[in-house]
């Protein structure tokens, strides 16, 4: 199926985009999240997890934590282009919340296609929260690679292991695990209380996320909590995967949108020399070198969203290259944004670090622009063999 025109953007999703930024704008600028964040500058502080669970409940009530869920499990069922603008929002508004989180588990849930994994979305639908723990000590989460292991026991199935990098890992209720086994990749639903399971929290320099690495020590699952039997697992994934990239894609692309809005503003106020620092070349230049790294990433983005909805056959590849893209903008206007803010522009108490370091966070997660190149060439040339190398 081709892709509709404008990727399948239309008025209907200008509105929800219109609605939540305007939601947003009001309940979460960046003063409030710098207030609710980033009030401890101490390098040497416990890692936290700081957000609004007030606003959560509201964003819950209004539908948007179910916007990816299917409408025979209660949820709203928006194309991957409409979660995408969502998405974005969050990320201009950095956005302190498991929103993120809730829609990639979501996706993975879909891609598992069984009673067990709907059961899981119907929950989510009604309130429930959920987190990925796949990935392995050396980041990698797509493949067959993990460090968490399943073994049968007394007719039930024990996990051993940890599993890294588990997102916004404090703020939800349970967690979906991939874990090997002799017969394969397999994914479990944890509820975060589990007996046998610690949480220890990870230092990140993101202030509106936290992170966390989950120990399973005989962590029991029945075969009620089985979302993907043994050997399918990593299918799963791989099927999830361009719709989890896409969207931390999106979330870069917005943080970006409001460095560069900021930025601008900045330029057009401070003065140096009798006029606006915008006045000069080598501030106006940058500004819009931060416009089009934008607008390049922000159109690979919806290219994969509508992939997704239209073309799966082409998503993973059109994945990658909006997760590189994004990976490459996101550190540019990063430094821009800095830079061109002068003195202030690195200080705590400049909210322009608030974005800074939450593109950081999103450019290495899950790989940056290099490594989803690599795996676009794969893709399209196959992998290089040594000799030819």
């Amino acid at each position: 199926m081709a892709q509709p025109q404008d990727y399948g953007y239309g008025e209907d999703e200008d509105m929800l985009r219109g609605e939540v930024r305007k939601f947003l704008r009001n309940k979460c600028d960046e003063r409030t999240v710098m207030k609710l964040v980033a009030h401890n500058p101490d390098l040497g502080r416990e890692p936290e997890c700081l957000w609004d669970r007030e606003l959560w409940g509201e964003m819950v009530n209004l539908g948007l934590t179910t916007m990816a869920i299917p409408e025979a499990q209660g949820g709203l069922g928006m194309s991957a282009v409409a979660v995408a603008t969502v998405i974005e929002e969050a990320g201009r508004a950095a956005l302190p919340s498991p929103l993120i989180a809730c829609v990639n588990a979501a996706y993975v849930l879909r891609a598992c296609n069984g009673e067990t994994a709907n059961a899981a979305l119907t929950d989510m639908a009604a309130g429930k929260t959920a987190s990925l723990a796949v990935t392995n000590k050396k980041g990698s989460w797509s493949s067959a690679d993990t460090d968490v292991s399943a073994t049968e026991s007394a007719g039930a199935t024990k996990l051993n292991g940890t599993a890294w990098f588990v997102q916004d890992a404090r703020k939800v209720d349970f967690y979906i695990v991939k874990a090997a086994s002799s017969a394969g990749i397999a994914l479990y639903r944890v509820p975060v209380d589990a007996p046998g399971l610690t949480i220890t929290p990870d230092s990140i320099v993101d202030l509106t996320r936290d992170q966390a690495h989950i120990t399973f020590s005989d962590v029991g699952v029945d075969a009620e909590n089985i979302l993907a039997d043994a050997g399918q697992g990593e299918t799963v994934m791989a099927a999830a995967e361009p719709a989890i990239l896409t969207m931390i894609a999106a979330d870069m692309c917005g943080a970006a949108e409001w460095q560069m809005q900021t930025t601008a503003e900045h330029a057009r106020t401070r003065e140096q020399f009798d006029r606006p620092i915008g006045f000069f070349q080598a501030v106006k230049h940058p500004i819009v070198d931060m416009m089009i790294n934008i607008d390049a990433a922000r159109s690979l983005v919806y290219n994969a969203a509508c992939a997704i909805d239209h073309e799966p056959e082409e998503a993973a590849e059109a994945a990658h290259m909006a997760k590189a893209e994004a990976s490459d903008m996101a550190q540019f206007c990063s430094r821009q944004s800095v830079q061109l803010h002068g003195g202030m522009g690195f200080t705590w108490e400049c909210p322009v670090q608030l974005y800074f370091k939450r593109q950081m966070h999103n450019q290495m997660l899950h790989g940056d622009g290099s490594y989803h190149r690599a795996k676009l060439a794969n893709i399209l040339i196959g992998p290089i063999s040594p000799k030819a190398a």
